[in-house]
C-alpha cells in the first residue's frame, strides 16, 4: 500500500489533536484541583462522590441536631438545678418552722416565702429555649403550667393552651410525651423532661412506692403553716418534710438522667465529627488530584507536543520537486 502525503498529514493532525486534548484535560485538572469535572470523565468515581456527598450532607444535619440537643439539655439541667435549690430552701424553711421559739410572725414570714416559691417553681417549669418550653412535651409552644390563687395560696396547675387550669386530656397527654432526635443513621435519642415528671412522681415511703403530687405537697405545707393545731404542726415537720425530701430526690434522679443524656450527646458529637472527617478524606481521595503527579504528566505532555511540532516541520516539507 502506498503511503501518501495526505495520510501522513492526517495521522499527524490526529495525533496532535490527541495531544492537545490530553493537555487540555490536564490543564483543567490542575486549575480545578479535581480528577473529575463531569460524569463522562469517570462515571464510577462520579457515582461514588455523589454517595459520599450525600453522607456528608446528612452528617452535617446530624451535627446540627446534636448541638441543638446539647444546648436544650444544658438549659434543662440549669432549670432543674434551680428547682432543686428552691426545694432545698423550702425544706430548710419547714425545718425552721418547727422551732418552738418561733411565733406567729416568724411563721407568717415562712408562709409568705414558700408561697412565693410556689410561683417561682411554676416560672422554672416554664423555662424556654429558642421559643419552646423545655418541660412542655410535644406541646412545646405553650406554657406547661400556670399559677392560680385560692384563699391567699398560690397553686400550680397544668395549663391549657389558653392559660386556664382546665386542661383537656389530649393536651395533658402531649405534656407527658417525650421528644426524640436522630443523631445518626437509624439512631434516635429521647432527650426532654416533662413538667409532669417533676410534679407527679412515685416516691418511696416507708419502703413502699406511693404517688406524690408536688402541687398538693405545696398546698399542704401552706395550709399547715396557717394552722395553729398541734397535729398540723406535726404533719408539717413529718409528712410535709418527707414529701418535700422525696421531691428533691426526684429532681436529683431526673438530673442524673439528664447528665447521662448530655454525656451520650457529647459522645455522639465526637463520633459525628470523626465520621465527617473520614468522609471528607474519602471524598478527597476520590476527587482530588496529586498536584506533583499532574504537573509531571502535564510537563511530559507538553514536551511530547513540542517534539511533535518540531518533527512535523521536518517530515511534512514535501514539495513538487520531491516528486520530480
Amino acid at each position: 500500500m502506498r503511503i501518501t502525503n495526505k495520510m501522513l498529514s492526517d495521522n499527524y493532525l490526529r495525533d496532535m489533536q490527541g495531544n492537545l486534548r490530553n493537555m487540555s484535560s490536564l490543564q483543567g485538572q490542575l486549575s480545578s484541583g479535581k480528577e473529575i469535572r463531569k460524569p463522562s470523565d469517570n462515571p464510577y468515581k462520579v457515582v461514588k462522590s455523589m454517595g459520599i456527598n450525600q453522607e456528608i450532607t446528612a452528617n452535617k444535619q446530624y451535627n446540627e441536631n446534636i448541638k441543638d440537643t446539647i444546648n436544650w439539655l444544658d438549659t434543662t439541667d440549669t432549670a432543674l438545678k434551680q428547682a432543686g435549690d428552691l426545694l432545698q430552701r423550702v425544706r430548710e424553711l419547714i425545718l425552721s418552722s418547727g422551732n418552738a421559739a418561733y411565733g406567729s410572725d416568724e411563721r407568717a414570714a415562712i408562709y409568705d416565702e414558700i408561697n412565693e416559691n410556689v410561683s417561682e417553681m411554676a416560672q422554672i417549669l416554664n423555662t424556654s429555649y429558642e421559643g419552646k418550653y423545655v418541660f412542655g412535651g410535644t406541646r412545646g409552644t405553650s406554657k406547661p403550667v400556670g399559677v392560680g390563687e385560692s384563699g391567699g395560696k398560690n397553686e400550680i396547675h397544668f395549663a391549657a393552651r389558653n392559660g386556664s387550669d382546665n386542661i383537656p386530656a389530649e393536651e395533658l397527654n402531649m405534656l407527658k410525651q417525650g421528644l426524640s432526635v436522630e443523631v445518626s443513621q437509624g439512631v434516635r435519642i429521647e432527650y426532654n423532661v416533662t413538667a409532669v415528671e417533676i410534679l407527679e412522681f412515685t416516691g418511696n415511703k416507708d419502703g413502699q412506692k406511693q404517688p406524690v403530687q408536688l402541687q398538693k405537697v405545696f398546698d399542704d405545707i401552706l395550709s399547715h403553716l396557717k394552722s395553729d393545731k398541734t397535729e398540723d404542726v406535726q404533719k408539717l415537720i413529718n409528712d410535709d418534710l418527707e414529701n418535700i425530701t422525696l421531691a428533691m430526690d426526684n429532681i436529683l434522679k431526673i438530673r442524673a438522667e439528664v447528665g447521662a443524656k448530655q454525656n451520650r450527646m457529647t459522645s455522639a458529637k465526637e463520633r459525628n465529627e470523626d465520621e465527617n472527617f473520614t468522609l471528607k478524606e474519602l471524598l478527597s481521595s476520590n476527587e482530588d488530584i496529586d498536584i506533583t503527579e499532574k504537573y509531571m504528566e502535564y510537563s511530559t505532555a507538553q514536551t511530547v507536543y513540542m517534539s511533535a511540532l518540531q518533527v512535523s516541520s521536518k517530515i511534512l516539507l514535501n514539495t513538487l520537486i520531491d516528486y520530480l
